[in-house]
């Protein structure tokens, strides 16, 4: 299943990065950023890299490296498995041929990161929540979602974001949500809140 998730995301092209910059940006050496706290660069950013492209049809696109992709599978899964208290989730930089992994600080997360990249560019940025905490928040609001829909609260999507900035939550009445929510589950409960009609399903034949 993971191994699903990151090829989809692969697929998906180079994502645009809203995340601020971190201290890796500022031509230090990356192989001296160590963490725990703050960003880094594993020691493959040294070597800038050709953007990688494949042909579909007459078309060419661009494309996540093999040995990138490979070492994206390997962080997510073992993020996921073994570091959930700090791995929060990744995206690819096509142009710039390399990865960015969101994590809470922690130095064994940091070292299995830097052993498992090989000779990639992975960038390392802080994230405020992690995976684990994400999806209990996660499994909450779904099973509350009976009672919201008994309270006349609209709930469209519910899904952690990859940056750990927090649970995402659709809904098509962003203010009247919001104060539910929050007298729920606590001001300090890491909930984004977007405006997002409910998901159409795909029409098929003409």
């Amino acid at each position: 299943m993971h191994r699903e998730r990151v090829v989809r995301l692969l697929l998906a092209g180079a994502l645009v990065m809203t995340a601020p910059g971190c201290a890796s940006d500022d031509g230090a050496d990356p192989s001296q950023q160590t963490g725990p706290t703050g960003g880094w660069r594993t020691a493959g950013c040294e070597f800038s890299r050709m953007p990688y492209f494949t042909a579909v049809g007459a078309r060419r696109l661009p494309a996540t490296p093999p040995r990138l992709a490979a070492a994206m599978e390997r962080i997510d899964r073992g993020g996921r498995e073994r570091f959930a208290d700090s791995f929060a989730g990744l995206e690819v930089d096509q142009a710039g041929v390399r990865a960015i992994v969101y994590r809470v600080p922690s130095e064994p997360f940091d070292a299995f990161i830097r052993n498992t990249a090989e000779d990639n560019c992975i960038v390392v940025r802080d994230a405020a929540h992690a995976v684990a905490e994400l999806t209990e928040w996660h499994d909450r609001v779904v099973a509350d979602l009976p009672y919201w829909s008994a309270q006349g609260i609209r709930i469209t999507t519910v899904g952690s974001r990859h940056d750990g900035v927090g649970l995402q939550i659709g809904t098509t009445d962003l203010e009247k949500t919001r104060a539910a929510l929050h007298s729920r589950y606590g001001e300090e409960a890491p909930l984004v809140l977007v405006e997002e009609g409910p998901v159409r399903p795909l029409r098929s034949g003409p």
